[in-house]
């Protein structure tokens, strides 16, 4: 049981990492903004795999639940509209 623990940890690790580094790469807010979101589920299991499921909860609560829906709706009110009349101008 302990190595699937080591490879789900690891697993969960890289998708941690790897969403953080894109948070911080990508040039799209939206998607920066959905990439916070996978980082801070993926602490939130990090969480569960340490046995520490209240803080879980609230790691998806607080911080995916609230922080994260308050990015989305800052980022979709503040962004500017790219279309005219409906049609997309680039």
């Amino acid at each position: 049981m302990a190595l699937a623990e080591t490879i789900a940890f690891a697993l969960f690790a890289v998708v941690t990492l790897g969403a953080a580094a894109g948070v911080v790469l990508v040039e799209d807010v939206w998607h920066a903004a959905l990439l916070v979101g996978v980082s801070l589920l993926s602490v939130a299991v990090h969480f569960v795999m340490l046995q520490a499921e209240f803080l879980a909860a609230m790691q998806v609560l607080v911080y995916v639940g609230g922080v994260l829906i308050l990015i989305t709706f800052a980022v979709m009110l503040t962004r500017e509209s790219d279309t005219e009349g409906g049609v997309v101008q680039r």
